[in-house]
């Protein structure tokens, strides 16, 4: 078995889903920088990201429309947007070590493209998309289910954005807008952990730690909220 199959096989294992055409698979880590212009379309992750996006929209509405039933358009709406951003799907990526498996020409390899956050959120979909290719939309919502379920909780679902409600709250004091700082980062690459403070002037930073940066900051700045009693606590 050869090195690259090794790890197509390792990672079916870490995506718990096995492929019957593994084609499908090699196109989802397949960076255009690997391939040939002329073959772009074909060979590369393009189609299967602007698929699996969509799949992924689809799924995560459903589940928060199933989750969350008294919750309206607009806060659903925020929440979708929240679980399918760029971020969010890095996370996952790095979740799932995708950024090993990635084939990408040598400048990309070169200026460290298997790390970065946008190749990784790309390759995430396409995933994503080659799942629900490969298997049907049952076997993608079970795989988005599994792994984006865990960040519904980072949505907010019920309320307005922590850190846009922080801003204009301070707006409102007549406070400079809130300032956020990385105070630390622990963890693999794959898996990071970031603390975050939010500062307003005259009130105590407060801290809170997320697996990406903007989630860490949304948490900070919710628990500044609450602290500060402009939101309740969550029941």
């Amino acid at each position: 078995m050869s090195a690259q199959s090794d790890g197509r096989d390792k990672l079916q294992s870490r995506l718990g889903y096995r492929f019957a055409d593994p084609d499908l698979l090699d196109r989802a880590l397949t960076h255009s920088s690997a391939v040939p212009p002329s073959r772009r379309i074909e060979r590369s992750y393009q189609r299967l990201e602007f698929l699996g996006d969509r799949v992924l929209g689809l799924v995560v509405a459903d589940m928060l429309f199933r989750k969350f039933p008294k919750s309206n358009e607009g806060a659903l709406s925020r929440s979708l947007n929240t679980l399918v951003r760029k971020e969010t799907c890095a996370i996952i990526a790095k979740k799932l070590d995708l950024g090993r498996e990635l084939v990408l020409g040598e400048s990309e390899a070169r200026t460290g493209g298997a790390g970065k956050e946008a190749i990784l959120a790309d390759v995430c979909e396409a995933v994503i998309g080659a799942i629900y290719c490969d298997g049907g939309l049952g076997k993608a919502y079970s795989f988005v289910e599994q792994l984006f379920s865990e960040h519904l909780g980072d949505t907010g679902t019920s309320r307005a954005d922590a850190k846009t409600t922080l801003q204009e709250w301070a707006q409102a004091q007549g406070l400079e807008p809130p300032t956020y700082t990385e105070v630390d980062r622990t963890g693999p690459d794959h898996a990071p952990q970031f603390t975050i403070s939010v500062a307003a002037k005259g009130f105590e930073p407060m801290v809170a730690t997320g697996p990406s940066k903007r989630i860490a900051e949304h948490q900070a700045a919710e628990k500044f909220l609450i602290r500060e009693k402009v939101w309740k606590e969550p029941s």
